[in-house]
């Protein structure tokens, strides 16, 4: 599934994956951050807590958004995919601002929003400019290729990762998230194997990617974000191995980035932060977008 396309003259909104146990008490630098894209105090957004089953989700990031200044905030209670054809709720969508998918389990996420009128909404929304976050589950499922699950393994094995289809609002990334605290490295990799056209996005708790509409994505949060690129891969056994045989892979790239540090995924280059400002110092032409 390709993301939904982009009118003349509009450019598409961020698209904010987050790895899952961000900060909700002090800072809260990626909630302001969002808060901040989604309009500050003339903000709409949407929370989906589709993804978990406990019923304070909703209402607790409604009053986190609300906390840091967003104009109005309210929850979807969409809990079966005839929630999804609810007319108030694609109403509510339209108007939105900005678009905030909960953690829980991405397959359920997928399995009650996929192929609704919801998911339509969310894409085109996207499309048109509104910035749409998601957090653990929530971030899983805004690319083309979904990881739907895979045990933590330091090694990539032929069968170390599962698979399914995705939100589809960028078919340029993987995610996979909890990174470093759960030791999904080795999915990653197995992940990003299949097809090296694919960039593997690994995000820590607490840690964001804001990925621009010039596809520049920045780091924001107390972690890293580990980028797999496999474009140059020169060897995978992938193809001939047994189930659970370790991989080779040869030719891999990886670059882990803290704080401020940017990736263009169109060119596939990460950049430093700026000594002087703490962000990255970009050629101007990226920035803008002009490859």
């Amino acid at each position: 599934m390709c993301p939904a396309l982009v009118s003349d003259n509009q450019e598409r909104g961020f698209i904010i994956p987050i790895g899952g146990g961000e900060d909700r008490v002090k800072e809260m630098q990626i909630h302001r951050r969002f808060v901040e894209l989604s309009g500050g105090a003339d903000a709409d957004i949407v929370v989906i807590p589709t993804a978990s089953q406990v019923e304070s989700t909703g209402p607790d990031y409604n009053d986190i958004f609300r906390e840091l200044g967003a104009g109005k905030v309210e929850f979807l209670p969409i809990t079966s995919r005839a929630d999804c054809d609810n007319p108030s709720f694609a109403k509510m969508l339209d108007r939105a601002t900005g678009i905030f998918m909960t953690g829980g389990n991405q397959l359920r996420l997928s399995t009650i929003l996929g192929g609704t009128l919801v998911a339509q909404k969310i894409r085109r929304q996207n499309a048109a400019g509104v910035p749409v976050a998601g957090t653990s589950a929530g971030a899983s499922i805004m690319s083309e290729h979904m990881i739907a699950g895979g045990a933590g393994n330091a090694l990539p094995t032929e069968d170390a990762v599962n698979l399914a289809p995705g939100m589809g609002l960028t078919n340029a990334v993987i995610i996979d998230q909890h990174f470093t605290q759960r030791n999904r490295l080795g999915r990653l990799l197995s992940a990003s194997s299949y097809n090296p056209f694919l960039i593997g996005l690994g995000i820590d708790e607490d840690t964001a990617a804001f990925i621009g509409p010039d596809n520049v994505l920045e780091v924001v949060g107390s972690g890293t974000v580990t980028v797999v690129d496999a474009s140059a891969l020169t060897y995978s056994s992938m193809w001939q191995a047994s189930s659970g045989e370790p991989l080779s892979l040869l030719g891999l790239k990886l670059d882990v980035m803290g704080e401020g540090c940017r990736y263009d995924l169109n060119s596939r280059h990460a950049y430093p932060p700026d000594k002087n400002t703490g962000f990255c110092s970009l050629p101007a032409a990226t920035v803008k977008g002009d490859k």
